[in-house]
């Protein structure tokens, strides 16, 4: 899922984003601090030196994480969010291909049959390919919005990033418009790494429950689902290759696509409007970050992405299940998308509180360690 840009920043800029050129001096020199207004540092690595990444004496390490403060905060924020919160994403997408009696049934049978282990199971893929993604798509997230927010300047004289970082603005039809778009972009594009890692993260959820020959849609299927059983992730990855050969890697994907641009583009969206208006309505500045904002709206946007895109994350979990037990060249019947059918939102309120406690715990962190670290340029 949707997994994102950099938040509202200061001034309506980041300093520090993977859109910036690479500087001609990669070493750290010791010049004097410019003093830069609000709109004046994009495109510029370092955060406080101008263009070519000068202004302090700090080792190369610290100049490189002042750098690309985004991706540091992104990638750190993830890992942490994402193994808080893993045993939710087990249970919703075991009671997503599966049936069970309600939540309680689902974690109750996971236990017995698995013991805790079982909630932590593929833990390895999304680790890696969450913090991966959400990297990624913070760095196009960051990048679009801007260049969003330069055509719609330019082709209709209107601010879109000075307007958010004013006090007292509120979200508009021009914002909503350039970060649900940002967001929309960054979501397409990720899906081309998020696909193989989400495909092997959910083999290995219901590996268990594939293996049982009562959940097979046939008998000579019942081979195949087993050998998904008790795998790492590398031999998981081996295992979709064997039986269905490096496509296979990408089962789904249109199903995948479809909903992290939706899912994405809504994701940002929803963020960066509910942030403004919640600084808005406490009267703080529009670049303090204020804590309570953050958690409301980084909760409110998964919430709100995952209600709407739930129904698509259903057939791709059905549709990409149904895959592993089927070898190269058989014929899938395909999962309709069903937006008012009752089984395609089996999980969804695991998948809503989990959504909301994750983006809750990622934000939070992203936000606190993208200050802590811009923070070093005055230590």
């Amino acid at each position: 899922m949707p997994q994102n840009g950099s938040p509202r920043t200061e001034g309506g800029r980041d300093s520090n984003t993977s859109s910036s050129p690479t500087p001609t001096n990669l070493t750290p020199t010791t010049t004097k601090k410019q003093d830069q207004g609000p709109n004046d540092n994009r495109g510029h690595g370092s955060g406080g030196g101008g263009g070519n990444g000068g202004g302090t004496n700090w080792p190369v390490t610290q100049y490189w994480i002042k750098r690309y403060r985004i991706e540091v905060a992104a990638s750190s924020s993830s890992v942490l969010s994402t193994l808080t919160t893993f045993p939710l994403d087990s249970v919703k997408t075991r009671m997503q291909t599966y049936r069970y009696d309600g939540f309680r049934d689902c974690v109750r049978h996971t236990y017995q049959a698995e013991k805790l282990r079982g909630f932590f199971r593929g833990v390895t893929a999304p680790m890696a390919s969450i913090t991966l993604v959400r990297t990624v798509s913070f760095s196009l997230y960051q990048r679009s919005k801007y260049i969003y927010s330069d055509w719609v300047k330019t082709n209709f004289g209107f601010d879109v990033m000075g307007h958010v970082s004013a006090r007292g603005s509120y979200p508009n039809l021009w914002s909503v418009a350039t970060f649900g778009a940002a967001g929309a972009t960054a979501g397409s594009c990720i899906t081309v790494i998020a696909c193989p890692f989400e495909l092997t993260k959910l083999s290995a959820q219901v590996s268990v429950l594939m293996a049982d020959k009562k959940n097979c849609p046939r008998p000579e299927s019942h081979a195949i689902a087993a050998s998904y059983q008790n795998k790492g992730t590398l031999k998981t990855l081996g295992n979709i290759v064997k039986h269905r050969g490096f496509g296979g890697l990408y089962t789904g994907f249109r199903l995948h696509l479809m909903r992290d641009t939706l899912g994405t583009g809504t994701y940002f969206m929803t963020y960066e409007s509910s942030k403004q208006l919640l600084t808005t309505i406490g009267g703080d500045n529009a670049n303090s970050n204020n804590p309570l904002a953050v958690v409301v709206a980084g909760g409110l946007c998964g919430i709100v992405s995952w209600a709407l895109i739930y129904p698509v994350d259903s057939a791709k979990s059905i549709y990409q299940r149904n895959s592993l037990m089927y070898s190269k060249g058989e014929k899938v019947k395909p999962v309709k998308i069903e937006f008012f059918k009752r089984n395609m939102y089996r999980g969804l309120g695991v998948s809503m509180g989990r959504s909301c406690a994750v983006n809750a715990v990622f934000f939070s962190s992203f936000e606190f360690l993208k200050k802590r670290i811009k923070a070093m340029d005055d230590q």
